[in-house]
């Protein structure tokens, strides 16, 4: 029989020959970070998983980190497998993080400071056509098989690939090229990669739109397998419903009493003075670029040491603004030799000129300190965790999870300036909540209760969403746009934040009760993240049994 860590060795170097990121993970450096996008490239990693996890299945766990690996592992296996059996991961079309996203942002953490770097780039830029090729072939063949989302998510993505050759994206990203002997090889790649990602908007269009459903919501055999592989759990939907409503009415009262505080009886009142303050505006471009950058270096000092022991390898971080415009902030881990920072990346929405800075403080400690920086951070320099853990083990609610309950972390230990910034938190905190009950009305079609405080319609549409966004979460128009076309594409993702963060409260909480007065804080967190990433339903076992 064989030892979960030596499934885990044969897993990783197997998928090192199918993907760039698990090649860096097994320490090789990859030729290209482009990863095979065709049909048999989809093929070939769902049947390693199949493989691999029926050897999973009676793999021995006994060493130091052994049991916390054999459930990861299992876990994302099966989800792996699900989600292919299922036709998801092959159609995937949606405004974020599909293979079309992935690919543009191979360029954002590609360097860029050498001539070997600019070789590199040109090298990328002249796969870019091929890559969105092979993809077309997948979407193609998946859509023959009956695997085809709705055509608003083929729209969304074709509208963002426009936006990106409008926006001259890759004509921008070589125009950093000092000059040289290069010159010529980059400005022909950028050509060539925006006529391919113009025609691939192309065929989105007229290929792919006008088969597909006009049903934006995926119903409720789908939606549960997505909800188990994105959450690694196995919830009660009504449950988590009901769960989502009543957060609604808890932060809402919450907001009313911040709102006070800053002199207004309404929130909207608060929100409208605080965004009419030039003062807490901050002008879009490299002043914006600079304020997330001084903030985040203010985040990292003041928990350092004392909340949290960030080692010193992680302790930087890139901060930029993106020329992808989508009006969301977004965060990139570093790669696994650490030569490459973390990023926190923000795409401002399209016209603004300034930016309401009080806003965005609850979503920078999301994305970056205590929330996906510090993770990632802490799971990469983890000795006791396989490479497959550190690097590649994905898990939306436990990623999610903790980067939700991080915003409320970083209130209990005092990184919000002022009641403002509170505000803002919890906008963050009441969007995440929106989202929960506009998934699940969205995609199973529940209905809306009555008597609840936020809505008199009884039943979800797209519209409805965008408003209950705006005018409750305090979204401005474009954002609330994109977060609800990405729900529709992403069935049952937008559960992970306010699902995971309840079980890190619930896991704190019962570690509190148990310890009593000897409880630390800073040792349960450190603890608790040295697992390393793993489905819910695994780390609610792992974490009721923490020393």
């Amino acid at each position: 029989m064989s030892s979960i860590t030596q499934v885990a060795d044969g897993y990783l170097d197997a998928l090192a020959e199918l993907d760039p990121q698990a090649a860096e993970a097994a320490g090789r450096t990859p030729v290209s970070q482009v990863p095979d996008l065709s049909p048999d490239g989809f093929d070939a990693r769902a049947e390693l998983a199949r493989r691999t996890a029926t050897a999973a299945a009676s793999a021995s766990a006994h060493g130091l980190g052994e049991p916390a690996l054999v459930d990861a592992l299992r876990d994302r296996l099966a989800s792996e497998v699900d989600l292919y059996d299922a036709g998801f991961t092959t159609r995937l079309l949606a405004p974020l993080a599909t293979p079309v996203h992935l690919l543009r942002q191979i360029f954002d953490n590609l360097p860029r400071d050498t001539a070997e770097d600019w070789a590199v780039v040109a090298a990328h830029l002249r796969q870019v056509p091929e890559a969105l090729a092979r993809y077309a072939t997948t979407l193609r063949r998946s859509a023959q098989q009956g695997h085809l989302v709705a055509r608003r998510q083929v729209l969304v993505v074709a509208n963002q690939c426009t936006a990106w050759t409008r926006a001259d994206f890759y004509g921008r990203l070589v125009e950093g090229y000092p000059g040289g002997p290069l010159a010529g090889q980059l400005h022909l790649g950028a050509r060539l990669a925006t006529a391919a990602t113009s025609g691939f908007a192309a065929f989105l269009r007229a290929d792919l739109a006008p088969v597909a459903s006009e049903v934006d919501g995926v119903g409720g055999d789908l939606y549960r397998v997505t909800a188990r592989s994105f959450l690694g759990a196995t919830i009660d939907l009504d449950e988590v419903y009901a769960y989502g409503w009543a957060e609604l009415d808890s932060t809402a009262a919450e907001l009313r009493t911040v709102a006070r505080e800053l002199g207004h009886r309404r929130v909207a009142a608060a929100r409208a003075a605080l965004d009419a303050d030039p003062a807490r505006r901050v002008p879009a471009g490299p002043a914006l670029e600079e304020w997330l950058r001084q903030r985040t270096e203010q985040l990292t000092d003041a928990l350092d040491g004392t909340h949290f022991d960030i080692p010193a390898a992680t302790r930087r971080v890139v901060c930029r603004i993106s020329p992808a415009t989508s009006g969301v902030m977004y965060y990139t881990p570093p790669d696994p030799s650490l030569t490459r920072p973390g990023g926190i990346w923000w795409s401002v929405p399209s016209g603004e000129s300034t930016v309401p800075v009080w806003r965005h403080v609850g979503t920078l400690c999301h994305e970056g300190l205590p929330g996906h920086h510090l993770q990632h951070a802490l799971t990469l320099t983890t000795a006791d965790l396989h490479p497959w853990q550190r690097h590649l083990c994905q898990v939306h609610g436990y990623a999610e999870g903790w980067a939700h309950y991080a915003e409320r972390l970083a209130d209990e230990i005092g990184l919000y300036a002022d009641p403002a910034e509170r505000l803002g938190m919890l906008d963050g905190q009441m969007w995440r909540a929106a989202r929960v009950v506009i998934d699940l009305g969205l995609h199973l079609g529940l209905p809306i209760p009555a008597g609840n405080a936020f809505t008199e319609e009884r039943r979800w549409t797209p519209a409805l969403a965008v408003d209950v966004l705006t005018r409750v979460a305090g979204l401005d128009a474009e954002t609330a746009r994109f977060e609800v076309d990405r729900y529709l594409g992403w069935p049952a993702q937008a559960l992970a934040f306010k699902v995971g963060a309840r079980l890190w409260q619930q896991a704190r909480r019962d570690a509190e009760q148990r310890e009593g007065t000897a409880f630390d804080r800073k040792r349960f967190h450190h603890t608790a993240l040295a697992l390393g990433p793993m489905g819910l339903d695994p780390l609610r076992a792992r974490l009721a049994h923490l020393p």
